[in-house]
């Protein structure tokens, strides 16, 4: 007899394998694994009860299920298998003022599947096979860096079997960087190159005044951490100088959202990337943003509020959390417009922020806020 775990997710495969979610089976779906969880995820429970929720009655609406905080991963086990069944576990941000959490996962079969699903819409649309250049964790040296996990597999599954990994205990490797990148133009291969948005201020930094030239067909995954604890950078200030020092058009330098407390990742949207901002982020069917007030209440669209994230495939873990960033639900998609005062700075910044520090003081800054 196949079990609960196992049935619900032959549901969210057959969902990310088609790429089709209608609003119904969502809801459909989302009650079944609300449902799932609470039973086998106490300390889920005993917050939806605080919340007065009723366990005997199933959601009317996607914005019924109750929530949690991001920062509850940091507090408790948040996990719907007993703790022996763990077969991956990511490090929640926050590490930094020595409140890590973590994300654990039975099984990371749905993870990866809803990545590569999602990388290969967002990001390889035309269908083109890369040489990966990662200014990102590498699993190497933090294996429970959901971003690193994400690139490997990606590069592995979908790269040419060359990718290179240039952070090094938080050093960047420049001149290797640079090599790789010659040596991909002598080959004509383009390269995908993922990387922090505070990585790619240290690139840029540590390239001086030279222009580096990625080969044609080349693409960038900006992945968030635009601020840090001593600077913000403009997301138009830099995507227009790694543009021009890179080679790589506008709309070819695309912002990756993600949160190691979700399975899934938001990309920007394709009819919005020739503009640098506002640009409009799209998650795949299995998940769905929702915007809401201070007390929970959900916004309609174009209403800057708290966002909240459902995502069907965070089957081990919490349906729903609620984040600390700010954004509104525009034309069907999300925009992102910073984060609550007040609110804890998240990993991927401050982690690219050491790069910064070991070098000189960077001639570039702004005081312009940018994106979370």
């Amino acid at each position: 007899m196949i079990d609960a775990a196992a049935a619900l997710d032959a549901r969210i495969l057959a969902a990310i394998v088609a790429y089709a979610l209608d609003e119904a089976a969502f809801l459909d779906l989302a009650r079944d694994l609300f449902a799932f969880q609470i039973a086998r995820n106490a300390p889920y429970a005993a917050f939806a009860r605080s919340l007065g929720y009723d366990p005997s009655r199933r959601p009317e609406r996607i914005e019924d299920i109750p929530a949690v905080p991001a920062a509850a991963f940091k507090e408790e086990r948040l996990a719907a298998f007993p703790s022996h069944q763990c077969a991956l576990w990511f490090e929640t941000s926050g590490t930094t003022r020595g409140r890590g959490g973590r994300h654990e996962f039975d099984t990371p079969f749905l993870y990866e599947a809803a990545l590569l699903a999602s990388f290969d819409r967002m990001m390889l649309a035309d269908g083109a096979q890369l040489r990966y250049m990662l200014l990102v964790p590498n699993p190497a040296e933090r294996p429970h860096s959901s971003l690193g996990f994400m690139m490997e597999v990606v590069a592995r599954m979908r790269g040419d079997g060359r990718e290179g990994w240039y952070l090094r205990d938080d050093d960047l490797d420049i001149e290797r960087f640079i090599a790789d990148v010659e040596q991909a133009r002598a080959d004509d291969a383009p390269v995908c190159m993922a990387t922090t948005a505070f990585a790619l201020v240290a690139l840029l930094d540590a390239l001086g005044d030279r222009s580096l030239a990625l080969p044609a067909g080349s693409r960038i995954m900006e992945t968030g951490g635009f601020k840090g604890r001593s600077r913000v950078v403009s997301r138009d200030v830099l995507y227009r100088e790694a543009s021009q020092r890179l080679g790589v058009p506008i709309e070819g330098i695309v912002a990756e959202y993600g949160m190691t407390e979700l399975t899934s990742q938001y990309y920007d949207a394709p009819a919005s990337r020739s503009a640098i901002e506002p640009r409009i982020k799209r998650g795949p069917p299995w998940l769905r943003p929702l915007v809401v007030d201070g007390e929970g209440r959900v916004l309609p669209d174009g209403i800057v509020g708290t966002i909240r994230h459902v995502d069907l495939a965070n089957r081990g873990s919490v349906i729903a959390v609620e984040t600390e960033d700010l954004g509104a639900l525009v034309d069907g998609g999300l925009v992102l417009l910073g984060r609550e005062a007040g609110a804890e700075l998240r990993g991927c910044s401050l982690d690219a922020e050491g790069l910064l520090a070991r070098r000189d003081p960077p001639r570039r800054a702004s005081s312009s806020p940018g994106g979370s």
